[in-house]
């Protein structure tokens, strides 16, 4: 019912690649089986419609299976990749999982179950209509997670629409809105995925070379890392016809180097939020950070310099925080845009901002001139609280050691940005730390350290 589309995909598509992982092609008469095998288990292990149900596993083909026939049951799914082992017993208690299938990279599982009875109203709208959800976890200003609930056939919805056929590097997993977007939309256009257990920057780069990857789903984290290794030089990336770029503001440096690099490659800005899903967006051109987004089934506008977004396909809300849409159902996203000729650009988000005197700084203006330094790893910029000031300009630099000139650094750093910044804008103080400034999933790490 709620796969059908797809399942006619792969029955179009049945001797055709589905998905790679660690060397071995699987293609889509092997998931049309494997649905199947696992529809039976669901029956053996008595999992019922409406039980939320977690995948403790990596994003692999008996996963993304099992995924497909928990949608097609009803069931209200919570997956739980290895990047969130640290949090599971958190995330396991929140969503009131009552059973969890645990899958290793052979395919082998396992499965638990919880006397835990769902309570969350939030729960009861989709469990009374028989529809299958999507639980997937998101960070608020607190730090705490916030679990965030969607109605799985609203988001399948876009997928109906025919797209292109590109072979895609897998390279955020499926508890993540945009590895969700970027499975699906591979699925239903019956094209071939790549996926990886380690995802160091030498293991993606040789994936790209050894698989023919023309789609490269990524961040500005990780391209900034891939020019500072220069593993670029080592791989061949003849293959790649599109590099995807989004969940952070991506500095107009690194987009520039790039472009010189690959005028061949098309570069282009993705937007999306765990709240309202991944919007179909059109970049300016391959070197711009202007993008156009929107599509079918989403409206956007913009409300003093703060992005706004309408959608068919949004959550149902969290099970854990206050609902953050207004009372006719937009969402705030906190984004401070500019807005041209029906293009935005993403400043940065509003929580962020500084506040130096009366004067706001965007940490990301900041880092991006920083960042022009080619001696520069990483940095990160944020505000500390000042008597006088208000707020004062940190920047914390990431270098190889500190057994370097730190204080030459520190010199070079100052007079770099107030030859490109105004005065408030040049960090007062600078820190040096050896360990990384991202997280996992190549997102730059935002909380403030103080």
């Amino acid at each position: 019912m709620y796969i059908d589309f797809l399942l006619d995909i792969f029955k179009l598509n049945r001797n055709k690649t589905a998905f790679i992982w660690q060397g071995y092609e699987y293609n889509y008469n092997w998931f049309l089986d494997k649905i199947i095998e696992w529809q039976n288990i669901l029956i053996l292990e008595k999992v019922k419609s409406g039980a939320i149900t977690a995948i403790e596993s990596s994003t692999n083909p008996w996963s993304i299976a099992l995924l497909l026939a928990l949608i097609e049951n009803g069931n209200i799914i919570v997956p739980l990749t290895t990047t969130n082992q640290q949090k599971k017993k958190e995330y396991l208690t929140l969503s009131q999982v009552s059973c969890s299938f645990v899958i290793n990279e052979k395919g082998d599982y396992s499965i638990s179950e919880y006397s835990i009875k769902p309570n969350y109203n939030i729960y009861d709208k989709l469990i009374n209509n028989h529809k299958p959800g999507l639980v997937l976890f998101t960070s608020g200003t607190s730090g705490h997670s916030k679990a965030s609930v969607h109605d799985f056939s609203r988001l399948l919805q876009k997928y109906k629409t025919k797209g292109k056929d590109f072979r895609t590097l897998l390279f955020m997993m499926f508890d993540h809105i945009g590895g969700v977007d970027t499975l699906f939309y591979s699925l239903s256009n019956g094209s071939s995925i790549v996926n990886i257990t380690d995802r160091s920057s030498d293991n993606i780069c040789q994936a790209i070379e050894q698989y023919h990857v023309e789609v490269l789903p990524t961040t500005p984290t990780f391209l900034r890392l891939l020019l500072l290794s220069e593993l670029y030089k080592k791989y061949n990336f003849s293959s790649l016809k599109y590099i995807t770029y989004g969940t952070e503001p991506m500095p107009q440096s690194i987009l520039d180097r790039f472009n010189m690099l690959y005028p061949e490659i098309r570069f282009l800005q993705k937007y999306g939020t765990t709240e309202v899903g991944t919007l179909r967006s059109k970049s300016l051109n391959s070197g711009s950070t202007w993008v156009k987004i929107g599509g079918e089934g989403y409206q956007t506008r913009v409300v003093e310099n703060i992005l706004q977004i309408k959608a068919e396909s949004a959550m149902l809300g969290y099970l854990n925080a206050p609902s953050p849409f207004t009372e006719d159902g937009w969402f705030i996203t906190g984004d401070k845009v500019e807005e041209q000729d029906g293009f935005i650009k993403i400043l940065g988000r509003e929580s962020e901002i500084i506040n130096v005197g009366g004067e706001k700084v965007y940490p990301v203006e900041v880092e991006n001139v920083i960042l022009e330094l080619e001696f520069i790893n990483d940095v990160r910029v944020f505000g500390e609280k000042n008597d006088l000031m208000g707020n004062i300009v940190v920047a914390e630099i990431s270098i190889e050691s500190k057994s370097q000139d730190l204080n030459l650094f520190k010199r070079i750093i100052k007079q770099y940005c107030k030859s490109k910044l105004e005065h408030y804008k040049v960090p007062v103080k600078i820190l040096f730390s050896e360990s990384k400034l991202h997280s996992d999933r190549f997102k730059k790490i935002r909380n403030n350290p103080n």
